[in-house]
């Protein structure tokens, strides 16, 4: 009887003991799972960063393979000192593939105001005022730009400490937190006017802070997010858009088939006969010469063209053959500074409008009628003489050392993607090709400043990355 009470109370603790194992058991069984699912997922972390890291070195790659094909392209152009037309397939700049990357160069539109699609082309540094020698006028015409701003500019980059009308110099820059000393020294890039005072972000980036050209989303949002814009619909970007310090005066040496080139501003004119003759014949360059007069001299090949009375046709096959030296053509007097200082042409064949409104003799009024002109003559502007048949007399001779249809400096605006449209990269190129090599004066990585080929783009990425899943 012992014995039953006994076994009749033991039965049910061996069934405890059973079903704790069971628990235990259960209990390891899912910290196992959790142990492979926590692996499996620093696994599949691991891979995608991996797989992230290929793709950003992939598109480094790229970057670099579209510069050397930039350059190769520049080293090649049937007519040196232009810029390459990417809608006449002279180049690709829009989707090009290296291996499993693809990438783009983003460009601007001179007759064409932003939009929010990208243009995919080359930009002609040669288009923009040149930082280092425009005056506080023409500075001051920038959009957004202020009269301190202006001023300030040219006090950083002249010679002296001597402050000029609403400019700034080391007494200025002494009081800022952290004090640093005005530079009175060329600006070696762009972006170095971040120091200058009075350049504040939204002069000098506008909307555009992501310096890509188009209108972004977070760019037309008022308030909502950075930047702060007019919700208008519209890009109006800051002043970096069109300034650089890559555009220089070189003039060539020799034409491209190995001649010399003739100054027309020469005591002798014994050459320049020569040339005429050769080209237009005798009687021709007899009443072109008889139009100059002796001892004349030219600021500028625009000038030369209008007061020797010669036709467009005549100035196009004669300009790659001419050049202008001494006079005043190469220098101009800078504000704040005794010192005169160098006058950068810009091509008035890219130029935008707001650029082409700073230049002497042109202004607002007639820079619209320009770009018109230049949209209805594409086949017509291979020299300056098309300037003449907008503007009148005076402001195309006020304006002609102020011009030119050559440029010798590109930007490439470099945006590339690796493998499954990942890992995304933005290098930043100006290309100096005056001596005939191709060469990268300044490279900057952009990156940092965020998606930039637009939304659509974006979409059509992120679909095919879904697709290869």
């Amino acid at each position: 009887m012992i014995r039953a009470h006994y076994l009749r109370y033991q039965k049910p603790d061996l069934g405890y003991r059973e079903a704790a194992v069971l628990i235990v058991v259960l209990w390891i069984c899912a910290g196992l799972v959790a142990l492979v699912l926590v692996f499996g997922q620093i696994i599949v972390l691991q891979y995608r960063s991996a797989d992230s890291t290929v793709a950003g070195i992939q598109a480094e790659q790229a970057a670099e393979s579209a510069m050397r094909y930039v350059c190769y392209v520049l080293e090649n152009l049937e007519e040196p000192g232009t810029m390459p037309d990417v809608d006449n397939d002279e180049y690709k700049a829009e989707a090009v593939p290296v291996g499993d990357a693809t990438y783009w160069l983003l460009g601007r539109h001179p007759d064409a105001q932003p939009d929010t699609m990208p243009v995919f082309s080359l930009v002609d540094e040669c288009s923009k005022l040149n930082l280092n020698t425009a005056t506080v006028e023409m500075l001051a015409n920038l959009p957004r730009m202020t009269p301190e701003c202006a001023a300030a500019i040219v006090d950083w980059r002249d010679a002296d400490s001597q402050v000029s009308e609403n400019g700034a110099e080391a007494e200025t820059y002494t009081l800022r937190k952290p004090a640093y000393r005005c530079k009175n020294g060329p600006f070696e890039t762009v972006l170095e006017l971040k120091m200058v005072y009075g350049a504040k972000d939204e002069i000098l980036f506008g909307e555009d802070t992501n310096l890509n050209g188009i209108l972004d989303p977070n760019e037309n949002d008022g308030e909502a997010s950075p930047p702060s814009d007019n919700q208008d619909g519209e890009l109006d970007p800051g002043i970096v858009e069109y300034l650089t310090v890559y555009s220089r005066s070189s003039q060539p040496v020799e034409t491209a088939d190995g001649g010399s080139v003739v100054d027309v501003n020469t005591k002798d004119q014994e050459d320049l006969r020569s040339l005429l003759r050769e080209t237009l014949g005798e009687t021709r360059a007899n009443d072109i010469l008889s139009q100059l007069g002796a001892g004349a001299e030219f600021r500028s090949i625009l000038e030369f063209y209008i007061r020797s009375k010669m036709t467009p046709d005549e100035c196009d096959t004669l300009a790659d053959s001419l050049t202008v030296s001494g006079a005043d053509s190469g220098s101009q007097s800078g504000a704040g500074s005794d010192m005169e200082t160098e006058i950068v042409p810009i091509n008035v064949n890219t130029a935008c409008e707001e650029v082409l409104s700073c230049i002497p003799g042109i202004g607002s009024s007639c820079a619209s009628a320009l770009v018109a002109y230049r949209l209805g003559h594409t086949k017509n502007l291979h020299s300056v003489a098309w300037v003449a048949q907008v503007l009148d007399e005076d402001a195309a001779i006020q304006a002609g050392p102020y011009l030119t249809t050559h440029t010798y400096q590109f930007s490439a605006d470099v945006a590339a993607v690796g493998q499954y449209g990942r890992g995304c990269r933005r290098i930043y190129y100006v290309l100096d090709i005056s001596d005939g090599q191709a060469k990268a004066v300044y490279r900057r990585d952009r990156t940092d400043l965020g998606w930039a080929l637009g939304k659509d783009i974006r979409s059509q990425l992120s679909e095919w990355r879904a697709s290869t899943r």
